[in-house]
């Protein structure tokens, strides 16, 4: 048995109630067989268990009172993952799925996603079992100051900056960072990102996750010698990435056909009317079957899933993890898909993601197409430490370089490492050199 076949055989052994960190870590380690052959000093030093183990996981109890005065539990998790490149950046999510093997893999992912970037920043994540869906204003609130009065002794602006992620938007931001401040009696702008822009936020930040991963699809598109303008999309999801994905989509010439929520998909002929989506969904907050109201040519089909079912040319993943599985993959094959496009974490599972290359459709992976919205993270990051705020067109032009550059290295790895146009190991290559020269120059063991 090789040494990387152990390192997975060992972490499978050790995490083996965590199929979602499981399947992260195989989808990244199955690249490596010839980066752990030109680099015995990894094997040596064995890089891989270490760098599959979180520095630190640290799990409490969040209790708050709910609108009828009824006490409730939850449980909140912050998994510290890797602060070799710098301070531990990842974002909260608050969802009733949210439990530890999903905030491992997030963690996993998010410190090779951050390395992509090229800015200076480790991986981590966090969150909470509680629902955001249905309660009021007050009960957000109160969960968000509950769960910072055990958060906030562990991060800080050069040690662990959080931002936002599923269920937590600039409203959850600001009820934490309003706790923080009353529990340290300092504005540290720079310990959360997501903020609104009137505190420190950054102009650029809502659309970066959405916009990036347009400037990545634009840039595989135009490597191929393929034209965006006048392809359909399917987009997943009615969230922040999947709606700025949407805008940008549209400006790029793309008619997105259909958008979905945790109930179903809308279908829009004329092509979803992407203003309106926006207004209902971060607006109104409303159900997206709500959009057949000003709509009457538009059609809603139950079942997440089914969104896959579809024709369309591009797919774009943005709702959640394993949202593609390998009969929607099938589907999307046999209706003459060009492209899937991850805007998710890990939508795709390692079996359909395997069928659509071998299929030989253009595949962009999470970790480098999605990287907009924490690179432009760290651009908040920056601008808070300097007390100065940058224009949207001065962030979006830096996002623009950012993902390009990102899309250039994904490409050279695989390339130098005998993968070819293999973006999926370009991503995990490239990504995982760097954090394991980090550890390696850090003496880190």
């Amino acid at each position: 048995m090789t040494y990387l076949e152990k390192a997975i055989e060992n972490i499978k052994a050790r995490n083996a109630n965590e199929p979602e960190f499981i399947q992260a870590v195989e989808e990244v380690f199955t690249s490596l067989a010839p980066v752990i052959k030109q680099h015995p000093e990894f094997e040596k030093a064995n890089i891989l268990e270490r760098i599959a183990e979180p520095e630190r996981t640290i799990i409490f109890r969040v209790p708050w009172v709910n609108d009828k005065g009824e006490l409730i539990v939850n449980r909140g998790f912050r998994i510290q993952f890797n602060g070799a490149r710098g301070p531990y950046k990842g974002g909260f999510r608050f969802h009733p799925t949210v439990n530890l093997s999903i905030l491992k893999f997030l963690g996993f992912e998010q410190t090779f996603k951050n390395s992509l970037t090229g800015r200076p920043i480790g991986g981590a994540k966090g969150g909470a079992d509680f629902d955001p869906k249905g309660k009021s204003d007050a009960e957000i609130m109160r969960f968000c100051q509950s769960f910072m009065s055990e958060l906030y002794r562990h991060i800080g602006p050069d040690i662990d900056v959080p931002a936002g992620d599923i269920g937590v938007g600039s409203r959850e931001i600001g009820f934490l960072f309003g706790q923080y401040r009353r529990l340290t009696g300092a504005h540290e702008s720079g310990v959360l990102t997501g903020k609104h822009i009137i505190y420190g936020g950054s102009h650029g930040r809502k659309e970066a996750t959405g916009f990036g991963l347009l400037y990545f699809t634009k840039a595989m598109f135009e490597e191929n010698n393929i034209e965006l303008t006048g392809k359909t999309a399917v987009i997943s999801g009615s969230g922040n990435v999947a709606l700025y994905t949407a805008v940008k989509a549209t400006e790029f010439g793309i008619k997105v056909l259909a958008m979905s929520d945790s109930s179903g998909y809308v279908y829009d002929p004329d092509g979803i009317d992407v203003p309106a989506m926006i207004e209902l969904k971060e607006v109104r907050h409303g159900r997206i079957k709500e959009y057949l109201k000003d709509h009457p040519k538009a059609e809603f089909v139950e079942g997440l899933r089914n969104i896959w079912n579809l024709k369309c040319d591009i797919a774009f993943p943005c709702a959640t993890q394993n949202d593609i599985d390998l009969k929607s993959a099938e589907k999307l094959v046999t209706n003459g898909v060009l492209a899937v496009c991850e805007g998710a974490n890990m939508p795709t599972t390692y079996d359909a993601m395997k069928f659509l290359m071998d299929e030989g459709i253009l595949l962009t992976p999470a970790k480098a197409s999605n990287a907009g919205g924490v690179a432009i993270s760290a651009v908040e990051m920056t601008q808070n430490s300097m007390r100065q705020s940058m224009t949207f067109e001065e962030v979006d032009a830096i996002l623009k370089v950012i993902m390009n550059n990102i899309y250039k290295d994904c490409l050279a790895a695989s390339r130098k490492y005998g993968f070819g146009h293999d973006l999926v190991a370009g991503a995990n290559i490239a990504s995982f050199i760097r954090v394991a020269e980090a550890m390696m120059l850090q003496g880190d063991y």
